[in-house]
């Protein structure tokens, strides 16, 4: 699988290649935003899409943003999906893309939100837990 960065003025011509892949990785949320507004923040570049392609087909996405802390720039990752729902592997072999993206944007490090099981097939480091409650 070849990860690829994909300019805001391609997104309008791979949206509806793109969405069905950001509506299963939103189903796993807490209802934080939904696909209208993923694209939104892709058009407005304020989130970054990274194409996943294996021959001519899209098999995942990684969408993320840059966060400009005081003291750093963190490279957050908002969501991750594949088609098939099992490449994690082949994601994560060429996860390097977006890592190099990050740091060629000044950032220091990468982070994601995720459920236990995606971070267990990270093996990144455990950094804090987020909780939520509803009001």
């Amino acid at each position: 699988m070849l990860l690829v960065p994909v300019f805001a003025s391609d997104i309008p011509r791979i949206w509806h290649e793109v969405k069905p892949l950001v509506d299963k990785a939103l189903k796993h949320g807490d209802g934080e935003q939904l696909s209208s507004d993923v694209l939104v923040s892709l058009l407005k570049k304020q989130m970054i899409l990274f194409a996943g392609i294996e021959g001519q087909d899209l098999a995942s996405v990684c969408i993320a943003e840059i966060i400009p802390y005081p003291r750093k720039k963190v490279l957050h990752v908002t969501l991750a999906a594949t088609k098939s729902g099992r490449d994690f592997e082949l994601w994560n072999e060429t996860f390097g893309v977006v890592e190099d993206f990050g740091r060629a944007m000044g950032c220091t490090s990468v982070s994601a939100w995720t459920r236990k099981g995606f971070a267990k097939k990270l093996k990144w480091k455990h950094e804090f837990a987020v909780l939520t409650k509803d009001l």
